[in-house]
Parts: C-alpha cells; sequence; structure tokens
C-alpha cells in the first residue's frame, strides 16, 4: 500500500474573500465551485485534480491551539519562484513570520516562507534547495515547527 496527499481541504469563515487569497494571490485555478448559500465551495489547482479545497463552514478563524492542521507546506521549483510569491503576499497585505526566506534548519540547503491566510491558517511556500545561508529563526527545531 501506497499513500500520498490527493488534496488539502480547508474551512474557512467566507469563501470570497479566500478565493481572493488562493485565487488571485497564490494563482491556483479555480477547477470547481458550488454557490449554494449555505454549500458554498472551491476546488483550486493546476490540472485535472484539485491541490486545495475550500470549504465555507467554520466558525472562527483557524487555532493553533488545537488538534488537527499544524500547516500547509506548498513547495515552487527555485528559491527565485519563493521570492516572487514573498513580493505578491507582501503587496496583498500578508504579515509574515519571519522576515524574507529562511532555511528549513541550519545548514539546510530547502528553505522558504511562512505566513497566514486570511482565516490564520499557517502556510509554507519553500524550494528544495537555494536556500543556503538563510537564517535559521530557530537553531533547536525546524522553521516550520513553531510558527
Amino acid at each position: 500500500m501506497s499513500l500520498r496527499t490527493g488534496h488539502i481541504g480547508l474551512n474557512v469563515t467566507d469563501l470570497d474573500r479566500s478565493l481572493a487569497f488562493y485565487r488571485d494571490v497564490l494563482g491556483l485555478p479555480v477547477l470547481a465551485e458550488g454557490k449554494e448559500d449555505d454549500r458554498r465551495y472551491a476546488f483550486l489547482g493546476e490540472g485535472p485534480s484539485p491541490l486545495v479545497t475550500l470549504w465555507q463552514q467554520a466558525q472562527g478563524e483557524y487555532d493553533p491551539g488545537r488538534a488537527g492542521l499544524h500547516h500547509l507546506a506548498l513547495e515552487v521549483d527555485t528559491v527565485e519562484r519563493v521570492g516572487e510569491y514573498e513580493k505578491a503576499l507582501r503587496a496583498y497585505g500578508v504579515a509574515f513570520a519571519y522576515e524574507g526566506v529562511v532555511a528549513h534548519r541550519e545548514g539546510s540547503a530547502s528553505g522558504g516562507i511562512f505566513f497566514h491566510d486570511p482565516d490564520g491558517t499557517r502556510l509554507e511556500i519553500s524550494a528544495p534547495d537555494g536556500a543556503q545561508g538563510a537564517p535559521v529563526p530557530h537553531t533547536s527545531t525546524p522553521t516550520c515547527g513553531f510558527f
């Protein structure tokens, strides 16, 4: 048996606001959308399968103190592409957990940016290489662990 991630489903408080973020800022195309008042959702991603699904059924923001999703990690090919996302996110007004691209751990070639979506869900966009020499926020734990 071998498993792989199919898609990540996120509960959101306001589908229109989340669509503006995931579609317009992160550039994920909408594959399908449910528009019934009490059953709104969107499937986003490249190709035939969704990467992220948004479900308008949350009553409050993401709570990192509760069991469940820790963070959603997205990967791109290059650290330069990470920088392009950082620029778009800054223009949108997103606050970052760390300043600029940071390494995943001391001595790591991989690294990225860490931030929150409109409902407070923790997100990461990283590249597998190119972050050599980037700062490391925590020397004793992986960067993606506590933000």
